[in-house]
């Protein structure tokens, strides 16, 4: 149980930067986070010695969010409007300014705009640094498909940024105030 606290204790800052960059919503992704790490927990007898601990965990995350994310779609999704829902500030070390607000508002809308396996990519390999092998093996995919996704998903970001290419319209549920609390999404 040592080793598990030892390896997994240090990751849970990651894990939680990503599942809130996945998810959007803060409490969602902190619950995504408990999933994973009664997950990991229940599961750590049964991993291979010589897998990645890294990579076998953020497969576990991310293969929880993909499903959270089905059964969301599936039954509508409850939006909070009246949050902000962005990654902490901290955790990214960008300072509180106004500019960088809105840089960092514009970049969460365009990398919304990519493909979930093109997000995907792009967080642990940019965000959460992540080797293209490690972010393979998270991801249950070949090495060279990290690369092709992770090239185009920065062509992309780059023609939206620039605006050579339509940002995705503002997420209402990304805004800073509304009068309604909660909207229910229907299919």
């Amino acid at each position: 149980m040592s080793d598990l606290i030892l390896l997994v204790e240090p990751m849970i800052p990651a894990l939680r930067r990503y599942a809130r960059a996945l998810l959007r919503d803060r409490e969602s992704a902190d619950e995504l986070v408990q999933d994973c790490l009664e997950r990991v927990i229940a599961r750590w007898a049964q991993r291979r010695e010589a897998e990645d601990t890294r990579s076998w965990v953020f497969a576990i995350l991310h293969n929880l969010a993909v499903q959270r994310m089905r059964q969301q779609s599936r039954r509508g999704l409850h939006l909070a409007i009246d949050e902000i829902d962005k990654i902490d500030e901290e955790a990214l070390g960008m300072p509180a300014q106004q500019e960088h607000r809105v840089r960092h508002h514009e970049l969460m809308r365009a990398i919304d705009g990519l493909s979930e396996d093109q997000r995907a990519v792009l967080l642990l390999v940019a965000v959460e640094d992540l080797s293209y092998a490690e972010a393979a093996a998270a991801l249950g995919i070949p090495v060279g498909t990290v690369m092709s996704r992770l090239a185009r998903a920065r062509q992309r970001l780059h023609r939206m940024l620039d605006g050579v290419e339509a940002m995705p319209p503002a997420d209402p549920s990304h805004a800073e105030h509304s009068a309604r609390p909660h909207l229910r999404r229907l299919k």
